[in-house]
This record gives structure tokens, C-alpha cells and sequence, in this order.
């Protein structure tokens, strides 16, 4: 309900990604959305793993943490360390722009490693026992 004030995706390409990759971190056992500093965050009891950005420019944008593929996401020319030193950590930050094809598949791999490094250790073996 919250997210309906805020603005998001102006093309309706990104829009429909963003709302496919915020439904599919939903995905994740005990995951939840939330709206810290009123942007839509999935977190995993309590822990963000995947931040979305809601920029004036109609762009599409979130944060994940990729421990093990940092280096290679940010060699891509839509992704770069995300701010507040959270870079430094191996946060790093996706930002598409009306127009631009959205890479669904490498975006949703990145939102699972996420999870990976942020949730506890017995949801992240219960899920991949479950594969």
C-alpha cells in the first residue's frame, strides 16, 4: 500500500521489472517486504538483501549484496558500488534507464546471492537442500 504514493518506474518495461524482481525476493523463505526511508526493501527476518530505488528519472534501480560476483557486476556499465560505504562491503547498485533492455535472468541469480549472504545459514541450507 505504501509504495502506491511513491513513484516508480516511469517506462512500463521497468516497471514491469521491478514489480517481477520484487515478487520473485518474495520468494525466498521468510522474507517480507518493508519501506525503510519509504523505498521498497526485501529483507529476511529483518535483513535487507535486495534495496529498490525509486530515482525522479524514471530509471529502475536496486541494491544487492554479491560477496562472490561483485567484481564481474561492477565490469557492467549499468552497475557501480553503492553509497554510504555500503560498496566497500560488496553491495552493489543496478540502474537501468527507460529504453534499455532489463537483464531479468543475471538480476534475479544476483537477488539470490543476495539472500545467500544475508540469510541466516540454516534458511540458506534448508533452500538449497531443497533444490
Amino acid at each position: 500500500m505504501a509504495d502506491m504514493l511513491l513513484p516508480g518506474p516511469a517506462d512500463s518495461a521497468l516497471a514491469a521489472a521491478e514489480a517481477e524482481l520484487r515478487a520473485f525476493a518474495l520468494t525466498f523463505p521468510e522474507t517480507a517486504e518493508d519501506y525503510p526511508w519509504g523505498q521498497p526493501t526485501a529483507k529476511v527476518r529483518g535483513k535487507a538483501f535486495v534495496f529498490f530505488g525509486r530515482p525522479g528519472d524514471g530509471s529502475l534501480r536496486f541494491s544487492v549484496k554479491l560477496p562472490q560476483t561483485a567484481p564481474e557486476a561492477l565490469s557492467l556499465p549499468f552497475c557501480t558500488p553503492t553509497g554510504y560505504g555500503l560498496g566497500k562491503a560488496g553491495w552493489v547498485t543496478v540502474r537501468f534507464t527507460p529504453g534499455e533492455e532489463v537483464l531479468l535472468g543475471w538480476l534475479k541469480a544476483w537477488i539470490g546471492e543476495s539472500y545467500r549472504a544475508v540469510a541466516p545459514k540454516k534458511l540458506v541450507k534448508a533452500l538449497d537442500g531443497a533444490n
